[in-house]
């Protein structure tokens, strides 16, 4: 049938799982498979998605890893990895999404892929920002961020911010709601470069680069003369023990990520462990998909303040899906300035 074609579908596949070390870009391959532009016949519930743009994202680090009973399934050897991305459907026999509509959700890492039972996936209703964002600001990351700070910390004004990995998708908005809320905030970074983004372009207080502070204890007590009420966690190993040191009583911990850590073969140990009693401290680890349900006043807050210029947002682009690994790769060796994402196709 005419419009039945069948179509290049080019793809990331993984070559081998990655237990520990650096992940490197020869442990993908780009394949080229091919698809129909239409969903077979008896299909129920299917989505055919042309994808656009893919969002490379830490967490996907574990999903290197031949994993057991982790909360996020590893990738299969041999076939396309995935994760979240912007795409539009092309075709549907899912009475919730129709041809044409845009979408951010769990994708593949190609061109096109065909979704029999969507788990994580939102029609996207504001096109009036760059699509882009829903790879991250208006996506996974922003979702994050949001519950993270608002729902995990319950921040109060005027308390003492600190972000670790602040200029990544998720510190860099964590940062600047904690601004909008009245905080004094601080973030730690890995370059000169991000440490200037922070002050300048995404108005925290202050900001640090850890690579050259010998003595990250000494650090802190320059930044948190009076300690730290709120701290949000995305590295952990040597800075979560320094953080840990410098808590003030009653102070919060949001732990979303531990990027120190995900390449380690030995997990490094945490020292300080102590202070949780005599300060209070309340430590807690989440995941976001515990909190898609908030997904809705998430764009409430965060659309007008897109449009009023009282959140901006920096993204790294990789053109092409050919620069898919490099661009993932890249993650864990601080390459990326801003939410990472990989274009696959601009229409």
């Amino acid at each position: 049938m005419a419009g039945e074609e069948s179509v290049r579908n080019k793809q990331v596949v993984l070559k081998n799982h990655v237990n520990s070390g650096l992940p490197k870009e020869s442990d993908m391959e780009i394949k080229e498979a091919s698809i129909q532009l239409k969903i077979p016949d008896g299909t129920k519930d299917a989505i055919l998605l042309k994808n656009l743009y893919l969002s490379c994202d830490p967490y996907m680090r574990n999903r290197l890893k031949k994993l057991e009973g982790s909360y996020v399934a590893s990738f299969q050897v041999g076939s396309p990895i995935s994760g979240y991305g912007v795409a539009k459907v092309v075709d549907s026999t899912h009475p919730g999404y129709e041809k044409g509509n845009l979408v951010w959700g769990m994708t593949g890492w190609e061109e096109y892929t065909l979704l029999t039972a969507p788990e994580i996936l939102f029609k996207i209703q504001h096109t009036d920002v760059p699509l882009t964002y829903y790879t991250g600001l208006l996506g996974m990351a922003g979702t994050t961020a949001y519950a993270g700070f608002y729902e995990v910390c319950s921040p109060k004004k005027g308390e003492y911010v600190y972000v670790s990995a602040a200029s990544g998708a998720v510190g860099q908005l964590v940062g600047q709601f904690a601004k909008l809320l009245g905080c004094y905030v601080v973030g730690s970074a890995g370059s000169k470069e991000k440490v200037d983004l922070l002050k300048n372009k995404f108005g925290f207080d202050a900001a640090f680069n850890y690579k050259e502070e010998p003595d990250l204890d000494a650090a802190l007590k320059r930044c948190f003369p009076e300690g730290i009420d709120i701290y949000f966690e995305n590295v952990g190993g040597k800075m979560l023990d320094a953080v840990l040191a410098n808590m003030r009583v009653h102070g919060r911990i949001a732990a979303c990520g531990m990027i120190s850590q995900y390449n380690n073969e030995q997990l490094d140990a945490v020292h300080n462990l102590m202070y949780i009693v005599p300060k209070r401290i309340r430590m807690q680890g989440f995941i976001v998909s515990d909190f898609y349900h908030l997904y809705p006043k998430y764009l409430e807050m965060i659309i007008p303040s897109i449009k009023e210029g009282k959140v901006t947002y920096v993204e790294d682009k990789a053109e092409g899906l050919e620069s898919a690994p490099a661009a993932l790769v890249g993650l864990f060796t601080g390459r990326n300035v801003g939410k990472q994402l990989v274009v696959v196709s601009h229409d």
